[in-house]
């Protein structure tokens, strides 16, 4: 009777541990922590690009070129109080701009010398037909870089999470800032104070 018991226990006890896996949508915002996530980024990236494209800087690129601006993003700092992966919103800022289909977008610094590379071997080891050849890229008209900070109020188990991102875009040539757009994220979070 003893061991059915302490079996029975082990049992219960086991299937209280036992982890559980549930698949959702990406675009579901789940928040788990209250710190910075994915459905915080991609949030921010939609905002701001779309400010960004609302602006009349785009319609004075397009009249002075007579084609779409092209646009590079450069390095978005972390400059909060936890750590962020800001690649994460720089690859959803990108794909904000390019999907939106009025600009033209250009390499990072890292892809293009990787690209400089490829062009290299394939001077050397691709047919004339195919190879492709140096000094042909196109250079970005503004650059986008940012920052993400945070503010935060605590007391006891709870506190308030303020992250602020702010984008500047800027005119590679005379160096103006020709757009600049801020998005704010405000998050109250509860904890027991075990977890603190």
């Amino acid at each position: 009777m003893k061991n059915r018991l302490l079996a029975a226990a082990a049992a219960v006890f086991l299937c209280a541990c036992a982890t559980s896996v549930k698949r959702v949508g990406t675009d579901t915002t789940i928040d788990l922590s209250g710190r910075w996530n994915d459905a915080d980024s991609r949030m921010a990236a939609e905002e701001l690009i779309s400010d960004c494209l609302a602006r009349s800087w785009i319609l004075q690129a397009s009249a002075a070129t007579g084609s779409k601006p092209t646009v590079i993003v450069g390095t978005v700092r972390n400059l909060s109080s936890e750590h962020l992966n800001t690649t994460v919103l720089v690859e959803d800022l990108q794909r904000a701009l390019i999907n939106s289909g009025r600009v033209t977008f250009v390499a990072s610094r890292a892809e293009r010398g990787e690209l400089r590379e490829e062009r290299l071997e394939q001077a050397v080891n691709s047919s004339e037909e195919t190879r492709k050849e140096h000094g042909r890229e196109i250079g970005a008209d503004f650059m986008l870089s940012g920052s993400v900070n945070t503010i935060e109020d605590r007391e006891g188990g709870r506190s308030v999470v303020l992250y602020q991102v702010d984008m500047k875009l800027l005119d590679l040539e005379s160096n103006q800032i020709v757009w600049s757009g801020q998005k704010k994220i405000k998050k109250a979070v509860k904890r027991s104070r075990a977890t603190w």
